[in-house]
């Protein structure tokens, strides 16, 4: 089949490198434009396009997604994989097969903008991939193809997008399969249905009042971006990684010894493992509280 790739992040990146092995066409990729990135906010084409490029395809960056339909109106199949734009229906059906979807959740649970994020953070000991056909709503479409894998509950957001990256690959290579074969995907239920909305950084904010289980899955929910983060000394303060302990200590208060940090919850203590102090570099929990020198009545809120 003539395929196109409709993506912006790089997840999508295990799925080119397939697809550019296989025995199918790989005519063209369709990325964002390039944006401001860095402290240096130079502009920087996405890690899509910067594959795109050292592989030599041809490589479109539509400022609008209206102009999409001139970018596909000779393929098979576009497949896209977090490209950042909702896809109106009349462009959806251009492509001879439309348009498929590798989705970071196990529909229909987590449709929307943060399936993994959302896993993590509401506890979920399951999760996966899956391919399917677009269609007007918001991850609504028929179902071509899954696959499952347990979700550990020390994994961040960021480790687990890159599992389920490589996982993605064969349900994809699957449901090209079945489509060439003439097979229809399966009506999606509604069954169990949940939004996985955006992540903000106000939601990111740590509250010291909850127990240690689920800051613990906001931590790692929200590790790389947007980071869960808290205030020491009036400054927001980037916590990284934790764990558990079986310590207590009061809501919010901290206590450093030689080599470890803790901080109390509603329930058990726990060890700050890694923290972004503002404007500053990533470090160990116990070197940022060497060079604050905590002090028995230094709080996080």
């Amino acid at each position: 089949m003539r395929i196109a790739v409709a993506a912006t992040p790089i997840v999508a990146i295990p799925t080119l490198d397939a697809l550019l092995a296989s025995d199918h066409q790989l005519v063209s990729v369709i990325t964002r434009a390039d944006a401001p990135a860095g402290r240096g906010r130079e502009m920087q084409a996405s890690p899509v396009a910067q594959w795109a490029k050292s592989q030599n395809l041809l490589t479109y960056k539509p400022e609008s997604v209206s102009l999409m339909s001139e970018l596909v109106n000779d393929l098979d199949l576009v497949i896209t994989i977090g490209y950042g734009f909702i896809i109106p229906d009349n462009i959806l059906q251009i492509p001879r097969h439309g348009f498929i979807n590798l989705h970071f959740s196990l529909l229909p649970r987590w449709r929307g903008a943060a399936p993994v994020q959302r896993a993590i953070e509401s506890g979920d000991s399951v999760t996966g991939v899956t391919v399917f056909k677009l269609d007007k709503g918001m991850d609504t479409g028929p179902i071509y193809a899954t696959e499952q894998i347990a979700l550990s509950p020390d994994l961040n957001s960021g480790e687990l997008l890159s599992t389920l990256a490589e996982l993605g690959v064969g349900p994809v290579l699957q449901s090209l399969n079945l489509i060439m074969a003439g097979t229809e995907p399966k009506v999606q239920s509604e069954v169990g249905a949940t939004r996985a909305e955006k992540l903000s950084k106000e939601q990111a904010h740590i509250d010291w009042n909850l127990d240690a289980v689920a800051i613990q899955r906001k931590v790692n929910a929200f590790n790389p971006n947007p980071g869960a983060w808290s205030q020491f000394r009036g400054q927001n303060l980037k916590i990284n990684k934790v764990r558990i302990t079986d310590q207590h200590l009061a809501r919010g208060a901290i206590e450093a010894t030689n080599k470890s940090v803790f901080v109390g919850t509603s329930t058990l203590a726990l060890e700050i493992l890694e923290v972004t102090p503002a404007g500053k570099s990533t470090l160990a929990a116990s070197a940022w509280a060497n060079g604050a020198r905590i002090t028995s009545t230094d709080v996080l809120n």
